[in-house]
């Protein structure tokens, strides 16, 4: 489900986020479904429970998942966090593309790299 890569300098819950979110948004995990506990996702994953919990509360606070009391984390319904998401990503790529400009590739040149990382995810 989600591989930890231990020579990524970012802190561990970050990276757990990342892949909750790549799950999420990827459709591995669907609305409704329920998450791992905090503790046994910690021990699946040899992290302290705190990271995994810090890594819950931000993706609830961000609207990714909700917490049943008693009951256990759930997948949130897309409409929570998908215009969000979407508004991120678009961020993201402006900044990439604004970087691109000012390194002096073409526009043909960077939609050649843009197929090239597409390519890579299929893969």
């Amino acid at each position: 489900m989600i591989l930890l890569d231990y020579r990524d300098k970012r802190p561990l819950y970050e990276q757990v986020i990342e892949k909750m979110i790549q799950l999420i948004a990827g459709g591995g995990l669907s609305p409704g479904d329920k998450l791992p506990s905090v503790r046994s996702l910690a021990m699946d994953l040899s992290v302290n429970p705190n990271t995994i919990q810090r890594a819950y509360n931000a993706l609830e606070a961000d609207g990714y998942i909700y917490t049943v009391t008693g009951r256990g984390n759930y997948v949130a319904d897309p409409d929570a966090w998908k215009q969000d998401h979407e508004s991120a990503l678009e961020q993201q790529l402006t900044e990439a593309v604004l970087q691109v400009r000012r390194g002096g590739l073409t526009k043909e040149q960077a939609l050649l790299c843009v197929e090239k990382a597409f390519l890579k995810e299929e893969v």
